[in-house]
């Protein structure tokens, strides 16, 4: 039986163009700055988003926790949507390796200027300072959402306003791009620094990249230093990068449109309510606070790879090892099992 996985895009595998390239990439010693490969996709990321510099690095959450690090000082508190990933996925390490604690603010969907500034205004009554202001963009918690840019902006210039950093956890802006039809660029200009993502959406093995002006991005290249994340010859990485950037970014409209497919053919079933998707994400709410792991279960045993998105929500997120026929199967076996 043909395994469908859905758990996330993150599970998707270099193709075989992929794989070529990074046989053949150029290699030299990262940390000392000699790795031409490297040197090209931290260039081009750079240059696509609209800053000077960029820092490749292992993972999402180095890059995000790399951004921390460089932005606050212990002690600050870091401003966050309720549900971010820095506060619910990277197992508290803002407190652990920064000494900053997560503050999150409106819901799953975002937060608003106004709620940024009553949390501000409570410095006076000896709150933390906010030492970064964080945005998420697509918001993975609430389905991969867009937030739109005009949103950031006017929180963006709040945060500016009272001298506090604002940093974007770009994990998915690539499909924030495709989705809205606005340039990274423009996505990025919100932010002092973003990160983004090479390994979920673009299909490669490994990797992100930090981007911000070149004083933090060289405090970030000393922090992940001492992280424990410099890498020798990562060309073999980077090739994969540069690859994929340039090959593997319009195509997300196919999963933005594959997500809509399943929501659509799943959106009759009694067991939960299908949420719209706006980009590869579908969530699957489950009524009575339901436990969604119930459901996940015999669909996994039925070959439908998934896990719960909370206790009560499925998700099922479309990437570059999805294709349409997939998708159709995908849809059989779900209604077959859960029917």
């Amino acid at each position: 039986m043909q395994r469908i996985d859905l758990r996330s895009d993150t599970v998707s595998k270099p193709t075989p163009a992929m794989r070529a390239a990074m046989a053949a990439a150029e290699v030299g010693d990262d940390c000392y700055g000699d790795d031409p490969s490297v040197n090209e996709l931290e260039r081009r990321v750079a240059s696509l988003l609209g800053k000077p510099a960029a820092l490749f690095v292992g993972s999402g959450t180095m890059a995000n926790q790399l951004a921390v690090a460089s932005h606050t000082r212990p002690g600050d508190a870091l401003a966050c949507v309720a549900e971010a990933h820095v506060q619910v996925h990277e197992d508290a390490a803002p407190a652990r390796l920064s000494g900053v604690q997560t503050t999150p603010l409106g819901d799953r969907f975002g937060f608003t200027p106004s709620q940024l500034l009553d949390r501000i205004r409570e410095e006076r009554c000896g709150w933390p300072r906010v030492g970064l202001v964080w945005l998420e963009n697509t918001l993975g918690l609430a389905g991969g959402r867009v937030w739109p840019v005009e949103r950031m902006h006017a929180i963006a210039e709040l945060a500016h306003a009272h001298a506090r950093p604002v940093h974007i956890d770009g994990a998915r802006l690539w499909n924030a791009h495709v989705a809205s039809g606005r340039p990274m660029a423009e996505l990025a200009s919100v932010a002092d620094s973003v990160s983004v993502c090479l390994s979920k959406g673009l299909g490669c093995p490994v990797g992100s990249l930090l981007v911000g002006d070149e004083p933090l991005i060289a405090r970030a290249r000393a922090t992940r230093h001492g992280f424990g994340g410099a890498m020798r010859q990562a060309g073999v990485l980077a090739a994969a990068g540069l690859h994929a950037i340039e090959r593997h970014v319009e195509r997300l409209a196919d999963d933005h449109r594959r997500a809509r497919a399943l929501w659509a053919g799943l959106g009759e079933l009694e067991c939960w309510t299908a949420i719209e998707p706006e980009t590869n994400i579908v969530l699957f709410e489950l009524p009575d606070r339901r436990e969604a792991e119930q459901l996940c279960a015999p669909l996994r045993e039925a070959g439908v790879l998934c896990h719960p998105n909370k206790h009560s929500e499925i998700r099922l997120v479309v990437h570059l090892g999805i294709d349409d026929a997939m998708i159709d199967e995908a849809i059989e076996r779900i209604s077959r099992v859960l029917n």
